[in-house]
Parts: C-alpha cells; sequence; structure tokens
C-alpha cells in the first residue's frame, strides 16, 4: 500500500536526511520526501498498520529537525 502524506520541511537538505531516516524503519518498503512539494510518499509493507508505522517515521523525523510534522 502506497499512501501521500502532507509533511513540513524547511531545506531540500533535511528532507534528504528525513527521506533516509523513513526508509529505515521496520514496515516501509520505501520513502521519498519532496522538499518542493512538501509531500512525502510512503509504500508500506504488507502486513503492517500504516498510522502506527507512521507515528514511527514522524519520530525518526523530529530527530532530523525537531519542528517537523507530518498530518496523517
Amino acid at each position: 500500500m502506497k499512501k501521500t502524506y502532507k509533511i513540513e520541511v524547511d531545506c531540500a537538505n533535511c528532507a534528504n536526511l528525513m527521506e533516509g531516516a523513513a526508509n529505515k524503519i521496520d514496515g516501509v518498503s520505501a520513502a521519498t520526501v519532496n522538499f518542493m512539494t512538501q509531500k512525502m510518499i510512503v509504500a508500506f509493507e504488507e502486513g503492517y498498520e500504516p498510522n502506527k508505522v507512521m507515528k514511527s517515521v514522524l519520530k525518526a523525523c523530529k530527530k532530523v529537525e525537531p519542528d517537523c510534522e507530518i498530518e496523517f
């Protein structure tokens, strides 16, 4: 399953770091962060609950940029 989320990210480098952090989370098969459109596209592995996975993704992204917000 693939979903698109609105994300608040301040710079392209941070977006790249967040993308890397999100891709390391269990349940994420692929994640892409686009700084220009302020969107994150996440493909979830089968059997994982997207909202639970996204809580972990948000936590990882906040380590990169503490004021990051993801609408899910």
